[in-house]
């Protein structure tokens, strides 16, 4: 419904994530192997966030959470329902997915193979 749009700056608003249009209560899986580190209410909307090997982390949002923080979780482990009412998105549940590494916010359809590709300037043609 709504892809990842990141800010030039990372104190400006932005769109750190990607929105997914779901039917509420459908399940929400992980993303892949990993370590539940916040499952829980977060300003008013429950959030789970799994951090991965290779220093990602994973968040989902609005979920009912169905894991606690501590649990190991493989790819495909549901981690809780999806939730109505996430701001912005037109349908009745959209799943906000959002993939970071450290403190850099990544398009998490990246790490499905569906991330947008940017070019960017570069140095010198090598002819």
């Amino acid at each position: 419904m709504r892809r990842f749009d990141p800010p030039p700056q990372p104190w400006l608003p932005g769109h750190r994530g990607v929105d997914l249009a779901g039917a509420v209560e459908s399940p929400v899986l992980a993303a892949g192997r990993g370590t539940v580190v916040y499952a829980g209410v977060l300003a008013g909307r429950g959030v789970v966030s799994v951090d991965h090997p290779g220093g990602l982390r994973t968040t989902y949002e609005p979920v009912t959470p169905l894991v606690k923080a501590g649990d190991t979780v493989a790819g495909g482990t549901p981690l809780g329902t999806l939730s109505a009412g996430h701001p912005g998105c037109p349908a009745t549940a959209c799943l906000h997915w959002g993939l970071r590494r450290g403190p850099v916010y990544l398009d998490p359809l990246a790490i499905l193979g569906l991330g947008r590709v940017r070019l960017l300037p570069g140095g010198t043609s090598a002819r």
